[in-house]
């Protein structure tokens, strides 16, 4: 199983993606680039919302 995440599903306009094993190994790298790319440290739970929908699981 594979998890993706592309800020431009989220409408960002951001070339970033990800993936990792899981759902939860891969929130971690997209709070990382969320505060170093686009200066937000502390993510609400609106985004928190946003960004767990547009992400992707794949067998």
């Amino acid at each position: 199983m594979k998890a993706t995440f592309a800020c431009k599903d989220i409408g960002m306009k951001c070339n970033f993606e990800t993936e990792a094993a899981t759902k939860e190994s891969l929130m971690p790298k997209i709070a990382e680039h969320a505060k170093k790319a686009h200066g937000i440290s502390t993510i609400p739970d609106d985004l928190r919302s946003k960004v767990s929908a547009a992400i992707k699981i794949k067998p």
